[in-house]
C-alpha cells in the first residue's frame, strides 16, 4: 500500500479516507502534546481492527500540508507511538514506523514519520473501548457489529490460525535454507509457487503475498520479530521453588520451530542430573526420559495456541521435577483424560510441516526419523517412559483454561 513516496503523496494531497490517516503533532517541552495518547490509540485500534492502512504523522488533516516533524523531535515522536501500540492497546498493536524525508513545493525538505498498521489478526480495544473505521473517522462498534467481529477473528485464529497471513513480515523473511528441505522432486521448480502451494506464503486481505503464519514460524530465522511469543523460555533452579534469586542457567530459545524443540532438548540435556550405578557394570540413569522430554517438547511447540499474546512456552527444571507451559487449551473436545487415547491438531500446517523435518540427533533413544510423529503416539511415549524411569505418572493439568501444564518427575536418585 503507497509503497512509493510519490504514491503516498498523491494519496496525501487526495485527503483522509478509510486506509489513511493523517496528524498534526504539537508538542510540549520534549512530550507530543496534540493528539492525546487515549485518542491517538483509539484511532490506531479502529484501523488495524477495520483494514490495513497507513498513518501519516507531519500533515494538516485539513489543508493536506506537509508540515514535517522536527528532527529534534523525531526519537520522542516514535517513543510514543511504541508507548501507544503497546500500553493503551489490547492486545498490543504491532506495526512499522518509517521516518520519511519529503521534498515539498516550497523546497524544504521536511521529515514525516508514516506508520503501516496491518489489519489485526485480533479484536483490538483501547481506552475508549472498541472501534471500526468507517470513511476516514472512526466510530464505536455496536454490540452485534462487535460481537461479529468476534466471532469472525475467533474462527481465524482457533481454525486455521497458522495458515493466516502475517502483513508485516516480508515475502523474502523467508529464508531457502530453512524451506527447501520441504521440497520434493513432484514439488514445482517456481520457488514462489511451491511456496504459496505450501502455504508458507499466501494472500491477505487486500491480495498482497506475504508469509503465513506457519511460513514466519518454520521458514524466518527470527519469528520473535513478527510473532513476539514464538520462542521458549527456559529456567534452571536450584531446588524445588519458582526462585529468581535460585536460578542455574536461563536461555530464550528463539529461531525456527524445529531449531527450537533442538535446542529445548539440548538445554535439558545439559542441565539435567545423570546418575552412574555398579551393578557390577557401570549404568547411567539419567534425571528424566529424554524420550518424553523430547515428545512433550514437540506437543508443546506444535499443539501451542499462537493466538494467544503476551504468553510463551515455558520449560521449567528442580531438582526433583520438570514443568512445560503450552499457552492454549485442549483442543476440540478433548479433556486432560482422554489426551492418551484421542488425537487432535489445532495447527494442521504445522504439524504436518514438522512430520517433514528430519530428526537432529544422533544419539537420540528412540526410533524416530523425523521430529513429529502422525499416529498419535507422543502422549503415551511421554507418560509411559518417564514413568518406568521415575515411578511417578507425570501430570497434565489445565490453568484457567488457558494454558496447558505438564509435569514430568524426576528419577529418584540411587
Amino acid at each position: 500500500m503507497f509503497e512509493t513516496t510519490d504514491e503516498l503523496l498523491k494519496q496525501i494531497r487526495l485527503g483522509e479516507d478509510s486506509s489513511l490517516e493523517l496528524k498534526d503533532l504539537r508538542y510540549k517541552g520534549n512530550q507530543v502534546n496534540d493528539p492525546h495518547r487515549n485518542s491517538m490509540a483509539d484511532e490506531l485500534a479502529a484501523m488495524a481492527n477495520t483494514a490495513t492502512g497507513v498513518f501519516v504523522l507531519g500533515v494538516d488533516d485539513k489543508s493536506r500540508t506537509v508540515v514535517g516533524i522536527p528532527e529534534d523531535k523525531l526519537d520522542v515522536v516514535e517513543t510514543w507511538v511504541r508507548g501507544i501500540c503497546n500500553d493503551l492497546i489490547t492486545p498490543q498493536l504491532f506495526c512499522r514506523i518509517r521516518k520519511i524525508p519529503i521534498s515539498t513545493d516550497d523546497g524544504i525538505e521536511r521529515i514525516i514519520v508514516r506508520i503501516d498498521i496491518p489489519k489485526s489478526l485480533y479484536v483490538n480495544q483501547s481506552p475508549g473501548g472498541y472501534f471500526h473505521r468507517i470513511g476516514s473517522s472512526k466510530r464505536q462498534m455496536t454490540p452485534d457489529v462487535l460481537a461479529r467481529l468476534f466471532q469472525q477473528r475467533s474462527q481465524a485464529r482457533i481454525i486455521r490460525f497458522d495458515e493466516q497471513s502475517v502483513s508485516i513480515a516480508p515475502p523474502d523473511c523467508l529464508e531457502k535454507t530453512l524451506w527447501s528441505k520441504f521440497k520434493s522432486p513432484l514439488s514445482p521448480s517456481d520457488d514462489e509457487e511451491f511456496l504459496l502451494k505450501l502455504k508458507l506464503l499466501t494472500q491477505d486481505d487486500d491480495g498482497n503475498i506475504c508469509p503465513s503464519v506457519s511460513g514466519v514460524l518454520m521458514a524466518s530465522e527470527q519469528p520473535q520479530k513478527f510473532l513476539t511469543n514464538a520462542f521458549i523460555q527456559a529456567v534452571v533452579y536450584r531446588g524445588t521453588e519458582r526462585n529468581a534469586a535460585y536460578q542455574l542457567d536461563a536461555k530464550d530459545i528463539e529461531g525456527p520451530l524445529d531449531v527450537q524443540i533442538a535446542e529445548a532438548y539440548r538445554f535439558v540435556e545439559r542441565n539435567m542430573q545423570v546418575y552412574a550405578v555398579k551393578e557390577p557394570a557401570r549404568r547411567d540413569i539419567p534425571q528424566y526420559a529424554l524420550e518424553s522430554v523430547f515428545e512433550a517438547l514437540v506437543n508443546a511447540v506444535a499443539h501451542r495456541d499462537y493466538s494467544i499474546q503476551g504468553s510463551k512456552i515455558r520449560l521449567h527444571m528442580f531438582a526433583d521435577r520438570l514443568e512445560i507451559f503450552s499457552p492454549g487449551a485442549i483442543p476440540n473436545t478433548m479433556t486432560i483424560e482422554s489426551l492418551p487415547l484421542r488425537q487432535a491438531a489445532r495447527n494442521e500446517l504445522l504439524t504436518s510441516l514438522l512430520a517433514r523435518c528430519p530428526m537432529p540427533f544422533a544419539n537420540f533413544p528412540g526410533d524416530r526419523e523425523f521430529l513429529m510423529d502422525k499416529r498419535g503416539e507422543g502422549v503415551p511415549i511421554i507418560l509411559s517412559k518417564s514413568e518406568e524411569l521415575s515411578g511417578r505418572r507425570p501430570e497434565y493439568r489445565l490453568i484457567d483454561d488457558s494454558e496447558l501444564m505438564l509435569t514430568l518427575f524426576a528419577a529418584p536418585e540411587p
